[in-house]
């Protein structure tokens, strides 16, 4: 895909899910897809193999259809290679890098070291992504490679083929940013990326950026289960990867440094099926919400509020969702679009290929994955403008077009 609007400078602003979006960061799949084999599938946190030819057609298709419709896009491996340009950056990065890479051996960690630095800038963002192999190394260890190899696993470092999914290491919530210390050890290192680009990279980093929840909090946080709502609210899923402390860290950073007024727990089935808060609910306009079925029965919503003293409080909130959330916005009604329709195979099935994965470009326009048709085309009847995107190879990975992108800027509704 062609790249356009380079020259446009948003800063980090995101006051909602529907605001016209103006700036997004993607990653586009690469070699670390092809680490993924029948043996490696459930460490790197995979249920399939895409094939990776066309899932890099299917993202540049994405790419494209986001700068048609005026967005900037910016990509993971051209901003780290920009932070590594600095000198001291680079050392810090390879240093963060190889600690979270668990490497016991201290000649492997000098030896990654020095091969790290001894690749040009773009060359080390991509190779942090893809995996370093042990034969990478070899001519830096000043002993034997055998003394360290794994003859089993050909990596020294894991690849992150997750990473196509840049919703989940960080996110932008108003005018700060949430890095995530992710709930599986193998994905940690996709936050350190989204860290350096926001602390480090000279096109985001100020000395007032605000800063939500850090790598190194206790507590996990994942950015699929974090929807902004609108300028007082933020929605916060409590799911497989979100805990309730890392949860309850987040909304008190974000309510006492911030003009947010409260936070919104959704308390969801702790299942893969259901990871995060986005695989079963998204907003797609001032009024309206995709949902999967199968959560409105055993969901649980609670409000989180600071009282007088500045101190989290939290409340049990009784009623049904849709009454919920237009009592919550303000709205004299909201309208829950359910994934699939009334028939629960399509619901079950287009939920398993992200049928409620909207990503929401403007209000009442959204870019969904073509192969969920039944629920397209009820979003189409219920007045949407759906723009839907290729996605045999890339829903292998278990996420859709929300789950792909990592919204900067967005244009401010009323």
């Amino acid at each position: 895909a062609k790249r356009k609007n380079n020259t446009m400078t948003h800063g980090i602003r995101v006051f909602s899910e529907i605001g016209k979006l103006n700036k997004v960061l993607l990653h586009r799949p690469s070699s670390e897809l092809e680490a993924l084999t029948p043996a490696t599938l459930e460490r790197l946190l995979f249920d399939d193999i895409p094939y990776l030819r066309v899932a890099q057609l299917e993202h540049d298709y994405f790419a494209q259809v986001l700068q048609e419709n005026d967005v900037e896009v910016i990509y993971y491996v051209d901003e780290i290679a920009k932070t590594a340009e600095e000198k001291n950056q680079r050392r810090l990065l390879a240093e963060e890098f190889i600690r979270l890479s668990q490497i016991n051996s201290p000649a492997m960690r000098e030896a990654i070291a020095a091969y790290l630095q001894s690749l040009s800038s773009r060359q080390m963002a991509e190779k942090l992504i893809a995996g370093i192999r042990y034969d990478e190394v070899a001519d830096f260890l000043s002993g034997p490679l055998m003394d360290v190899v794994n003859l089993e696993y050909p990596f020294v470092t894991d690849p992150m083929p997750n990473l196509y999914f840049t919703r989940d290491p960080g996110a932008c919530v108003g005018t700060g940013i949430s890095i995530h210390r992710m709930h599986t050890f193998v994905r940690q290192r996709e936050a350190l990326l989204f860290r350096h680009i926001f602390l480090y990279n000279p096109d985001f980093s100020t000395d007032s950026i605000k800063i939500w929840t850090d790598l190194g909090d206790a507590y996990s946080v994942e950015g699929g289960d974090i929807l902004v709502i609108d300028r007082n609210i933020v929605a916060i899923g409590l799911s497989q990867r979100t805990t309730a402390a890392g949860m309850e860290n987040f909304a008190r950073k974000l309510l006492q440094n911030s003009d947010f007024k409260k936070v919104l727990v959704f308390d969801i089935p702790k299942l893969r099926a259901f990871m995060h808060l986005d695989t079963v609910f998204t907003m797609v306009d001032y009024d309206k919400f995709t949902v999967h079925p199968e959560i409105e029965g055993p969901l649980s919503l609670y409000e989180m509020t600071l009282d007088k003293n500045g101190e989290l409080h939290i409340n049990a909130l009784k009623d049904k969702l849709d009454k919920l959330l237009a009592l919550e916005m303000r709205l004299p009604a909201v309208q829950l679009i359910h994934c699939g329709g009334g028939d629960l195979m399509a619901a079950q099935r287009e939920q398993w290929n992200d049928g409620a994965n909207t990503l929401c470009i403007a209000p009442g326009r959204v870019i969904t994955y073509e192969r969920n048709y039944v629920t397209n085309e009820l979003l189409v009847r219920n007045g949407l403008d759906v723009i839907t995107i290729p996605s045999s190879e890339l829903s292998r990975g278990r996420g859709g077009p929300r789950c792909m992108s990592c919204p900067i800027n967005r244009k401010d509704i009323t």
